[in-house]
């Protein structure tokens, strides 16, 4: 599978993040090609800000593997990590990140560029019109 294929499966989380009306964020772990976690964001269902998308999926993934490090992994979240989320995945070492749309109020490239591990390939823009269209729809309905 490509990246566009893991960004789809990333996506169908989104949606199940709207359906709940949670942000529709998702996120899906890649080790050695195959998704070992999927995940959404889960705010509002857990009353906690920490329950983003990417949160939930680094600790599926290293339950999965049963170990803290990610470095063989690949995570798809269809938004740009927030400064939170990026700390966890530099903490978590993870060996490559894959973003859909980018986020210029809060994602991590404007505040905290340096907070991913240094080995950690980056790359954005992947269904990026999509998954911002998920996100602008979400939040013109809450309107």
């Amino acid at each position: 599978m490509t990246d566009l294929d893991y960004m789809q499966k990333a996506l169908e989380q989104a949606r199940l993040a709207a359906d709940r009306d949670e942000v529709p964020v998702g996120a899906i772990v890649v080790c050695r090609d195959r998704i070992i976690a999927r995940a959404h964001n889960l705010t509002e269902t857990l009353h906690d800000v920490t329950a983003h998308a990417e949160m939930q999926a680094i600790t599926a993934a290293a339950d999965a593997l049963g170990g803290k490090y990610l470095d063989q992994c690949t995570l798809y979240v269809t938004v740009e990590p927030c400064v939170m989320c990026a700390g966890a995945i530099g903490w978590a070492q993870l060996g490559r990140l894959v973003y859909g749309a980018p986020d210029p109020k809060r994602g991590y490239s404007a505040y905290a560029p340096q907070a991913l591990h240094p080995k950690t390939e980056v790359c954005g823009g992947v269904l990026e019109t999509e998954c911002a269209a998920l996100m602008k729809d979400f939040f013109r309905r809450k309107r």
